[in-house]
């Protein structure tokens, strides 16, 4: 086995002796999300699916082998990026193709955890799975079936649905709009005994200052902060207003806005903002120009078709004109901003597969987006890697690149935090130690895309 030269005082070393199966990452530099900085010239001593030493490469270097050498030629790890805002395929009659090309799409884009927000009992099979290492893909937590207004009829019932999905092993509650603000404080009641997180939706029964007040951990899509930015009093008329109340910017007080920062941040809330999902199903962009996109080669040809069908229903509506949709984008960014400049912890989301957001390839437009509304590079990377890790409690596990972490990370070939779309196409990526190659990743790309050809 060839020898690497990896700079390391020898008696450090001899603390870590070399076991099957170790692996050995050298000649990198490491961005840990420890903080901003990167860490030049590096090794990464793996064992046990975990990250026992960060080894510094200097002229006064011991020889030592690993049974795995991965040379990084000067390439950059850092922990990878999240979609915690995921929607899983269903494993439909006993067929789990969907699902395991999306846990290859997720990889392939240095997707490296997923919260699944439309639980399905082939979730929690997939999770298994996945688990066991009998099925690669990223680490996965699975919110249960939806609370909605047709799934729960009273309080009572809605606390029985809890304890049956914190029976059942889900990880994680979604809320969905129709749930009434009676059966809202018995949802949260039961959530906090059976100690299961939830959020969601902010139902227009409930509203947003009684979300954050139940103790909704996460809102998704920054919903319910335009409605509780409205004028007192003020009657929603859903037949008119658009998706998401879009048509209503123009009566939104933001001199409202602070008190219910302060709200989110006394509450601990998360967002997760899917600046994509507005961009691409909600925005004024055609829905043909976004069908011919590369990245939906990597889907079913009918599921593409109903995206379409689903957006120019709304584009026929004039739902989607850019006279409505332009400054209500400009709102969402407006709102995203002064919720993080304020401090509002955010999870990186976009919402796939939903309309035109491929797994993993939409992280990347999520990115983007958020490095226009302003964010910094390194607070974008922070939303999908120690921010996640945070919300599930699990920051000590994964999250960054640390000693006695799990061994989390991807491979890039510049420094993300000067280049973000050098994160498009991982040099490699290393889930729980295992580590899958570029040349793997791009056989499954090619795989899926046969699958789904065209006629």
């Amino acid at each position: 086995m060839r020898l690497y030269f990896i700079a390391l005082l020898l008696m450090s070393f001899m603390a870590f002796p070399l076991k099957a199966q170790d692996l050995l990452v050298t000649n990198v530099h490491v961005i840990s999300m420890e903080n901003d900085q990167v860490l030049k010239d590096q090794a990464i001593y793996i064992s046990e699916g975990k990250i026992q030493k960060i080894i510094p490469l200097t002229a006064r270097t011991p020889r030592m082998s690993a049974d795995q050498v991965i040379d990084g030629n000067g390439a950059y790890i850092f922990p990878g990026l999240a979609e915690f805002h995921a929607h899983l395929p269903v494993a439909s009659d006993g067929s789990t193709q969907l699902q395991e090309e999306s846990m290859w799409l997720y990889l392939a884009n240095g997707v490296l955890r997923i919260r699944s927000m439309l639980g399905h009992p082939s979730h929690l099979d997939l999770r298994s799975r996945v688990r066991s290492g009998e099925t690669l893909g990223p680490r996965v937590f699975i919110s249960g079936p939806s609370f909605n207004g047709n799934s729960i009829s009273s309080p009572e019932q809605a606390a029985q649905m809890v304890k049956e999905q914190k029976e059942a092993g889900y990880d994680h509650l979604k809320i969905h709009p129709g749930v009434e603000l009676d059966e809202m404080w018995e949802i949260a009641k039961t959530a906090k005994e059976e100690k299961i997180p939830f959020g969601g939706h902010v139902p227009l029964a409930v509203g947003i200052e009684n979300a954050l007040g139940a103790g909704f951990k996460s809102i998704e899509h920054m919903d319910g902060y335009m409605e509780g930015l409205l004028p007192d009093n003020f009657e929603i008329d859903p037949t008119t207003s658009g998706p998401f109340n879009l048509k209503l910017v123009d009566q939104v007080e933001l001199e409202k806005l602070p008190a219910l920062i302060q709200k989110t941040l006394d509450q601990g809330t998360y967002i997760a903002p899917t600046l994509t999902l507005f961009d691409r199903y909600f925005g004024y962009i055609p829905a043909d120009e976004f069908r011919l996109a590369p990245e939906m080669d990597y889907l079913p040809g009918p599921m593409i078709q109903q995206w379409v069908n689903s957006k120019k229903q709304l584009e026929r509506a004039g739902m989607l004109d850019r006279e409505f949709v332009e400054p209500y984008l400009a709102f969402r960014n407006q709102l995203f901003m002064e919720l993080h400049r304020a401090g509002v912890p955010m999870i990186m989301a976009s919402d796939s597969p939903q309309v035109f957001n491929v797994p993993g390839f939409s992280i990347h437009h999520e990115i983007e987006l958020m490095s226009k509304a302003g964010m910094s590079t390194y607070e974008i990377l922070k939303t999908g890697s120690l921010e996640p890790a945070r919300y599930m409690n699990a920051a000590s596990e994964w999250g960054m690149i640390k000693e006695g972490m799990l061994a989390d990370f991807v491979m890039v070939e510049e420094n993300p935090l000067e280049n973000l779309k050098t994160m498009h196409q991982p040099l490699g990526v290393m889930i729980d130690g295992k580590w899958i190659s570029r040349e793997k990743l791009q056989k499954e790309l090619d795989r899926i895309k046969k699958n789904h050809e065209r006629n």
